[in-house]
């Protein structure tokens, strides 16, 4: 793959996370939506402040997108109250990351949003 279709691969998770963001920025303060992102890992998370200290932000991670070059497929991963990554099934890859998006989108086991 080139570097232009990592950018396309970025470009649809930032939109998809900025969809997720609240408009209202009092909102943005208490639940906001990020995403890291460094070529063949997406990482999708909660914003928000500690509950016992609302100065301190953190970070919930909740879905993980990995490339496997030599496949092709983008894996979907989901963060288990453990604190570990499971790949998710029934539908855990595709070639397009526009099908990940929507599985989460859709959360239809309740892995991604509770």
């Amino acid at each position: 793959m080139t570097g232009n279709t990592f950018d396309i691969n970025e470009s649809t998770i930032k939109k998809y996370v900025e969809s997720l963001r609240p408009d209202n920025p009092e909102i943005r303060a208490k639940l906001d939506f990020g995403y890291s992102y460094e070529g063949k890992v997406a990482i999708l998370y909660e914003i928000r402040p500690v509950w016992d200290n609302p100065k301190e932000i953190q970070n919930i991670e909740f879905a993980k997108i990995r490339f496997y070059k030599s496949r092709q497929v983008w894996h979907l991963y989901w963060m288990r109250a453990s604190g570990k990554w499971e790949l998710y099934k029934p539908f855990p890859e595709s070639t397009h990351i526009e099908k990940i998006i929507g599985i989460i989108k859709e959360d239809e086991h309740g892995c991604f949003y509770g």
